[in-house]
């Protein structure tokens, strides 16, 4: 990604003080491999525009990433990784990807994953990318590890050159342009190249929102806005997935609301208690009495005093 030249210029660090540089920086790793007495290691982080680039080396010859370092530290985001020096794999989600010079793999740091070096003297570049900015811009979850050959990337690593070298004379506005072409390439690098897969993408994503609704429509507050920064994804992106399935977020939303107050007058039916209705549409997520009465009425074409439940969906009845 940058000069081999210069990058070897940086100080040399022993283990203790490569380890810790780079959990300060990327999320925890532990090199293995190689005693730590013999490890030697450099590091190097650069400012593309507004994204973290590093560089780093190792003579270990595996870098672990476990269950319990994602626990820990919590990171999320996505790194483009590239192969500056070198031959390596790269190991995640039962995946193995071989690397040689030139190529452009990305990996989700938000997983598990293992670094395995040939000869324990690579050399890597990485472009650290924010997860939600990423997945708002391309539409779909990019899936992991995936790699892309020397001539496909060479563009990518020409744009980040120049964006090391110029950033400093960037104003604010050509920053933000910059970052919209680097989503843009990585979306043209890592897409799934069968329409299926991005189709099995996003219904797992709008599997993901429904989820994420059914968890907290009580909330009478709670609206689409709430569900996109839940998700993770942009406001527009999230209207996009309702939209191409012939709804809204609202609609689904009020629809999840008079399915669960269904549910639970059919049990105030059966029960034959006397709780009050607007005790039901309080605990469905309405906050106003009349607004629920008026939507119910609606959907299901009568009253919820005469609701006998057969119109409610499943899922809705309370188990208790």
């Amino acid at each position: 990604m940058h000069s081999s030249g210069d990058f070897l210029s940086t100080p040399n660090l022993d283990y203790e003080a490569w380890r810790d540089v780079v959990r300060s920086i990327c999320g925890r790793y532990t090199p293995d491999g190689i005693e730590p007495k013999t490890f030697s290691g450099r590091l190097r982080v650069r400012s593309v525009c507004g994204f973290r680039a590093v560089d780093l080396s190792s003579n270990a010859h595996r870098l672990e990433r476990t269950h319990q370092d994602v626990r820990v530290d919590g990171v999320d985001h996505y790194y483009a990784i590239f192969q500056v020096t070198g031959q390596s794999r790269i190991i995640q989600n039962d995946q193995n990807i071989e690397l040689t010079v030139g190529d452009v793999a990305l990996v989700d740091a938000a997983r598990p994953v293992t670094y395995v070096s040939e000869k324990g003297s690579d050399h890597w570049g990485s472009l650290q990318v924010p997860r939600r900015s990423l997945v708002s811009h391309l539409g779909f979850e990019p899936q992991c590890p995936r790699c892309s050959g020397a001539a496909a990337a060479r563009p990518l690593r020409q744009l980040l050159q120049d964006g090391v070298e110029d950033e400093q004379s960037m104003s604010i506005t050509a920053n933000a342009y910059m970052r919209l072409a680097y989503y843009d390439l990585l979306g043209a690098l890592f897409a799934p190249s069968d329409p299926e897969d991005t189709s099995l993408h996003t219904d797992r994503l709008f599997a993901r929102i429904r989820d994420i609704i059914k968890e907290h429509f009580a909330n009478p507050d709670f609206g689409p806005c709430d569900v996109a920064v839940e998700t993770g994804i942009s406001l527009r992106y999230l209207q996009k997935l309702f939209t191409a399935r012939n709804s809204t977020c609202s609609d689904f939303i009020q629809s999840v609301r008079l399915d669960y107050a269904a549910g639970l007058l059919k049990r105030r039916s059966l029960l034959k208690t006397n709780q009050p209705i607007s005790d039901i549409a309080f605990a469905s997520g309405f906050g106003d009495y009349t607004n629920f009465n008026r939507r119910f009425r609606r959907r299901f074409g009568h009253t919820p005093g005469s609701h006998s439940g057969d119109h409610a969906e499943p899922w809705a009845y309370p188990h208790r």
